[in-house]
């Protein structure tokens, strides 16, 4: 009999789970990256095992299936752990064998909910990111924010002091409510925010990314609650972070929002070129000719579409349009991790052989 012939006797099959795998699949690339990335954090896992009571879920498997679960829009932990359960090719990514017995949902869930109170999606992030590093640009950068839906109710959301105005919630209409005075009784961390004016306000939270311009790889990432200053207070701590131990100028590209008089003079004090889009709709930008008569203010702007194309699958194809978590912590949890999924899927084609980059993307 030939090694490579696929035969069956009755129950049993000489097949392995490695074998029906096609050999092009995308996601033996990703399982390849994620087994080194997984690696390098082996000593962070030890601290999360414990020795006491009933076996944990490594979590290397956890994290693999929530990449999973990631990549293909799965929408709860019970469809995923069914999915797993019978779909050889998710039982060969995370790692099981073809006889293994899967994990209740409930027990897949309290494990992932383990990881939610730790700081592993941003040592995820990092790692996946040393793993891209040679294909992100070091200097040029474009930052922004967007709007994350809350897993709460408008009717949740009741004013602080107990005074309703005699209505339990389902019926706020005429009410004047903000977040000075109301809360939402289930994730008391959303703030009712709207992100442009004409739209519809939602129990939210703001999700803010750091880009690099040369692939569009996201470099930083956090969760902030939802207020008109969250976008440039976030974007100045990741800029902050990515200045440190750094003697050369970078540049970011942002939109209007980002015109304004202490932004620009806070990221001049970080030695940070603001390459914004000038906001001159009523008023003076906070932009002269020191900054927009450079070529780079021109490459920077037409580099801007790259953070939306992230943002677009992260609420397209990943857990990032409304959550299914509440509370500031475990949402910026979720959507690191998220982040770094996005950057794992883009990688292989990067790393693909005779990839030759653009002249842009050369400059950026």
């Amino acid at each position: 009999m030939r090694g490579d012939e696929r035969v069956q006797d009755g129950m049993f099959s000489y097949v392995t789970l490695e074998q029906r795998v096609p050999r092009e699949h995308p996601l033996r690339a990703i399982r390849k990256l994620t087994d080194e990335v997984l690696r390098s954090l082996s000593a962070e896992f030890d601290g999360l095992y414990s020795d006491l009571g009933r076996r944990s879920i490594a979590p290397e498997y956890v994290l693999r299936a929530l990449l999973l679960q990631a990549f293909y829009s799965i929408r709860s932990e019970r469809q995923l752990v069914e999915q797993i359960d019978y779909n050889l090719l998710f039982r060969w990514f995370v790692g099981l064998g073809m006889d293994d017995a899967v994990w209740n949902h409930a027990v897949f869930s309290k494990n992932r909910d383990r990881l939610l109170n730790s700081e592993v999606a941003q040592q995820f992030f990092a790692a996946v990111n040393k793993q891209a590093k040679r294909f992100m640009s070091d200097d040029h950068f474009t930052v922004d924010g967007t709007l994350i839906q809350a897993w709460a109710s408008h009717k949740s959301f009741r004013a602080k002091d107990g005074d309703s105005d005699g209505s339990d919630g389902a019926d706020f209409h005429g009410q004047k409510r903000s977040n000075d005075t109301h809360e939402s009784t289930t994730d008391p961390d959303a703030r009712l925010y709207k992100k442009s004016y004409g739209k519809e306000s939602h129990l939210a939270y703001l999700g803010h990314t750091l880009v690099e311009n040369r692939n569009g790889l996201i470099a930083a990432a956090m969760v902030t609650q939802a207020d008109g200053y969250a976008e440039r207070e976030a974007a100045l701590l990741m800029l902050q972070d990515k200045r440190k131990g750094r003697r050369r100028r970078i540049t970011v590209g942002a939109d209007k929002a980002y015109d304004t008089k202490d932004f620009i003079a806070a990221t001049r004090a970080l030695n940070v070129t603001a390459h914004v889009t000038r906001n001159q709709k009523g008023r003076r930008s906070n932009l002269d000719r020191r900054t927009t008569r450079h070529p780079g203010y021109a490459i920077s702007l037409s580099r801007r579409w790259l953070i939306e194309k992230g943002f677009g699958w992260l609420k397209q194809t990943g857990p990032i349009r409304q959550v299914k978590l509440r509370g500031l912590r475990k949402v910026d949890w979720l959507f690191v991790f998220s982040c770094a999924a996005h950057n794992l899927m883009r990688l292989p084609k990067l790393i693909a052989p005779g990839r030759q980059a653009s002249p842009v993307e050369q400059c950026a």
